[in-house]
């Protein structure tokens, strides 16, 4: 839990934590997790089924936590959204393929006994010259809980940076809600920023948060802006505190999945601490064919509305499901690190009425799994007394289905490959692997053995490579703050 008495720091340099001096006295934050992935037995259970995902929220509140000075609530730890948060270099995709698996194996770092198959997905980046137009609605909540420095005057700067990045003919309008919602702008030309910014710099907090009457209004302003062949999107931004109309997660979910039959794609970005409510942001980002960041400071804003905007907000491949399949005879236990609220039956792999996450251009997806052979002193699971493992393909591990649909398309595509033994394990490896480590450790470790923080500080050296905007450094600075508070 948080010491009390914390003091946010003034508003500054970019890259300045904002923090919520009602961080602790009136905490309400809600988290959507769930218990870590139990070790399976390949034998019983030989195939992996799971949603993309590449939310970054995640690390974005740890970081906000430790900066604050205290360990972040478990809940609040997604180990796939910390290893997404950073870029690594995967090799792009053949000319008319929208991704590209790159797979690679090394030695665990916490058990020798292991290995850890690293599977990454990069997204093919079209050329920006040509990417079709985008509309995008400005969903902005401007209740009372937003008056913080860290929620509205934060997420103006955020939008206001990202607008730079748009295309002369792509479109705004912005949509406010508390109490009641309204349309602040019209449709207009991004090309006609003084408006926007005009727009944007009038809005004040105050008020309950009538958010589903928000949401339905930003769905009908961006199908109206939509026009064929482009790209539409609500861009939400709050602090999830939906206290009026539709609350409850699950009824969110019924709510944006019948919305995303209008093909708008549903983007969420959070802000502020004390009543962050992350379960209901997960519920729309994953539910809306988007995705769901936080931002704690103008930095991070930078990284997700300007660096990463074409990702962001230019899809290229929706409804994107992994499907591993494990050789019995190479791997007799798996464990998938993360992806534990997107889990999907096996069955729903090749049944495109069941939703999953996109992947935006250019964008990366990392996914880890800590696998054990037959042989390894390491397995956690007695053999069956009349088990017996059938002959197979020797020499591979397993097999990768990567099954997607092309953005107005109905119908999946099929991509599928070995995975083999070796690959490089270079930097980029290894400090997937560290943060990987960082996020169980955080979470209490239960696969870790000895392996502390001390060695996952010195992986995550090991792995930083050029780290030219300096996110590695800093993951290694937070460790270190984990660390120390750890040791309390």
């Amino acid at each position: 839990s948080a010491p009390m008495g914390i003091i946010a720091p003034a508003p500054g340099e970019l890259g300045q934590s904002y923090e919520d001096k009602a961080l602790v006295a009136d905490n309400t934050e809600a988290f959507a997790n769930a218990a870590a992935n139990p070790v399976k037995v390949t034998a019983e259970e030989p195939v992996s089924t799971f949603s993309i995902d590449v939310d970054t929220a995640s690390y974005a509140v740890v970081r906000s936590s430790l900066n604050a000075g205290f360990l972040p609530d478990p809940a609040s730890v997604r180990v796939e959204e910390m290893i997404n948060y950073f870029p690594y270099a995967y090799a792009a995709p053949e000319k008319a393929k929208a991704f590209r698996p790159s797979i690679s194996v090394m030695p665990t770092p916490w058990n020798p006994g292991t290995r850890l198959v690293r599977i990454g997905l990069q997204g093919a980046l079209p050329d920006g010259a040509t990417r079709p137009a985008l509309n995008l609605v400005f969903l902005i909540d401007t209740s009372g809980s937003m008056e913080e420095p860290n929620k509205l005057p934060l997420l103006k700067q955020s939008l206001a940076l990202m607008l730079g990045q748009l295309h002369a003919n792509d479109q705004v309008a912005i949509v406010a809600y508390a109490g009641s919602a309204g349309e602040v702008l019209p449709p207009t030309k991004a090309s006609d920023k003084d408006r926007i910014l005009n727009a944007l710099d009038h809005l004040d907090a105050g008020g309950s948060t009538a958010g589903a009457e928000g949401l339905e209004l930003a769905y009908k302003v961006a199908e109206g802006m939509t026009e064929k062949g482009e790209v539409s999107r609500v861009l939400l931004a709050t602090d999830g505190d939906f206290n009026v109309g539709i609350d409850d997660p699950d009824a969110l979910k019924t709510y944006i999945a019948a919305k995303r039959e209008t093909g708008v794609y549903l983007s969420v970005l959070g802000f502020g601490r004390g009543n962050l409510d992350d379960a209901t942001m997960q519920a729309l980002a994953q539910n809306g064919n988007g995705t769901a960041s936080y931002i704690d400071t103008l930095n991070e804003a930078r990284k997700v509305l300007v660096d990463q905007l074409t990702g962001a907000l230019y899809p290229i491949a929706d409804n994107v499901k992994i499907q591993v399949e494990w050789n019995p005879a190479e791997v007799a236990e798996y464990r998938l690190i993360g992806y534990e609220t997107r889990a999907l039956a096996r069955e729903d792999f090749n049944n495109d009425k069941v939703d999953a996450g996109d992947i935006g251009a250019g964008t990366q997806v990392t996914a880890l799994y800590e696998v054990t052979a037959p042989d390894s002193p390491a397995l956690r699971n007695d053999p069956l007394r009349y088990g017996k493992v059938a002959a197979s393909e020797k020499g591979e591990l397993g097999y990768l289905r990567l099954r997607s649909v092309a953005p107005g398309e109905t119908a999946s595509t099929l991509q599928e490959t070995p995975i083999l033994a070796g690959g490089e394990v270079d930097d980029d490896a290894r400090f997937a692997a560290a943060i990987a480590g960082f996020g169980q450790l955080l979470t209490g470790g239960k696969y870790l053995g000895d392996w502390g923080w001390d060695q996952a500080i010195e992986l995550a050296r090991s792995g930083r490579g050029s780290d030219d905007f300096g996110y590695r450094i800093e993951a290694v600075n937070l460790m270190r703050m984990a660390a120390a508070l750890s040791a309390k």
